[in-house]
């Protein structure tokens, strides 16, 4: 969707009350049940901007990290905006889709999802320093091997209530692998915070938690511990999934509600056009979920998973992530990324402030 000079005019904007806002929502971590976010979406304001290939974000502390796919640079943040690069992730090899994607934190480590010359791999690195000033330590393998290409890599990583890490892997064009449980790709992992496979995983001795996933890359819990995750399809329908372990979610059999036996369909599903979702949040009441292609932020309502409303259509261009804390939620513009129409200054971070 073309965007108009006057949305970029907009988002270049920064306001006094939007710094405000920031600031305020950097002294609150992010909380397992999140705000309520309103019916009627507030004005959101530009936070940050001139990054390049953002992919990710998450909260340390009250700092914002977000990564970078083709520079593998880490940023913080700090409540007027303000980058700092606390390191870059050696061995990154860019390329398509893959390069630095996901970023997850437990206690004072940085857990980073990349794509090496020999793969996609998960690394844990201790944070030093104090925000503002914050580096990167030696790092430590915590998961490698898991098949890369060009497109389809997943790249998504999170703790859930559990403690465990949970890792999101794309079938790397190989379509069949997504049903063996035997390779990594086309599935989601679970591991503990170094590497070990939990106990009660569903597959004895395996790290696969869900499998038959073509590219997922949002993965989050409710409240109650639900877990839930967005998935690309092929041509015919982008998903939500509940994830189940030891589930079978279709790929390649099946895309969508397919209804077929021994598959579990997703609870919502949307033409690629009017989504490809990617990092998704879950607040008090919603799923939100950041679509690329459909260059909108949709909420899916916890008490109605079958419906879904769409906010700031076309407004930001793609959505390549979304995080939501007690203050507001943050969205992660991605039209660097070669596929997107990026405006000057871009691309940005997003500050929905919540009243």
């Amino acid at each position: 969707m073309t965007r108009t000079s006057g949305r970029r005019t907009r988002r270049r904007s920064i306001t006094a009350g939007a710094l405000a806002a920031a600031s305020a929502l950097l002294l609150i971590s992010c909380a397992a049940e999140g705000p309520t976010v309103p019916a009627s979406a507030p004005a959101p304001s530009t936070f940050a901007d001139g990054l390049d290939a953002p992919w990710s974000m998450v909260l340390y502390g009250d700092t914002l990290l977000v990564s970078e796919r083709d520079s593998a640079r880490v940023l913080e943040f700090d409540e007027g905006g303000r980058a700092h690069e606390v390191g870059v992730i050696e061995g990154v090899a860019p390329g398509g889709e893959g390069g630095l994607l996901g970023l997850a934190v437990r206690d004072d480590e940085l857990f980073a999802y990349s794509t090496a010359a020999d793969g996609n791999r998960v690394e844990r690195m201790p944070i030093l320093g104090e925000p503002g000033d914050l580096s990167l330590g030696p790092p430590t393998t915590v998961l490698d091997g898991i098949p890369s290409a060009s497109n389809h890599n997943g790249g998504r990583i999170a703790f859930g209530p559990d403690g465990m890490l949970y890792v999101t892997t794309g079938d790397a064009g190989e379509r069949d692998s997504a049903q063996d449980v035997e390779a990594l790709s086309g599935k989601i992992l679970r591991l503990t915070g170094d590497g070990g496979i939990p106990a009660d995983n569903p597959f004895p001795g395996s790290p696969v938690y869900s499998y038959g996933h073509r590219n997922p890359q949002g993965i989050a819990w409710d409240s109650r511990g639900t877990m839930y995750a967005s998935e690309f399809g092929q041509d015919t329908w982008d998903e939500l999934n509940i994830i189940e372990p030891g589930g079978n979610y279709g790929w390649p059999e099946a895309e969508g509600i397919a209804g077929g036996v021994g598959f579990i369909d997703p609870v919502q599903q949307w033409r690629p056009a009017d989504a490809s979702p990617s990092g998704i949040a879950v607040t008090g009441s919603a799923i939100l979920i950041a679509n690329l292609r459909g260059e909108r932020l949709r909420r899916v309502p916890l008490d109605d998973l079958s419906t879904s409303t769409e906010e700031y259509v076309g407004e930001f261009g793609r959505l390549r992530d979304v995080i939501a804390t007690n203050g507001g939620v943050w969205m992660l513009t991605n039209n660097t990324d070669g596929r997107g129409d990026p405006a000057e200054g871009e691309d940005r971070i997003i500050l929905v402030p919540m009243d």
